[in-house]
């Protein structure tokens, strides 16, 4: 019985905090509307299409962020690794060597990027070889 009454009070409570927003999902279905107009007007904002190169350049950047973020998880990992080996040599070892690593990894992969924005530093001749829009990118 006490199971009942306790779930009673959940429920009771659970519609008590949604039920204010229950106005607020009524009033935006006279809008919409007037919203699909608005966003026919002005479009999804795609108005010129990226240049390939720009492009690459930005699947590069997001790829270096991954490998970035796979570093970092890769040092913790180690580094909690060698924390909690409580003496093991095993895992002071399993952690030495995934430190080396990551490290190794990470410096191929900047060794990587530095020559790829040499070379589209001299393919383009810009000052910025990897610009964000397509605008900056000929001037």
């Amino acid at each position: 019985m006490n199971k009942i009454k306790s779930f009673a009070l959940f429920a009771v409570l659970a519609i008590s905090c949604f039920a204010p927003l229950v106005p607020a999902f009524a009033s935006t279905i006279g809008g919409i509307e007037g919203n699909l107009k608005a966003a026919a007007e002005t479009g999804a904002g795609f108005n010129a299409p990226l240049d390939p190169r720009v492009q690459a350049s930005l699947y590069i950047r997001y790829a270096l962020q991954v490998v970035g973020i796979i570093f970092l998880v890769l040092m913790v990992y180690a580094g909690f690794l060698w924390m909690t080996a409580g003496g093991n040599e095993e895992n002071v070892d399993k952690a030495k060597k995934l430190i080396m690593a990551a490290v190794i990894g990470i410096a191929i992969v900047l060794a990587a990027y530095s020559i790829t924005y040499f070379v589209t530093y001299l393919v383009v001749g810009n000052k910025d070889p990897f610009p964000t829009d397509s605008t900056t990118i000929f001037k």
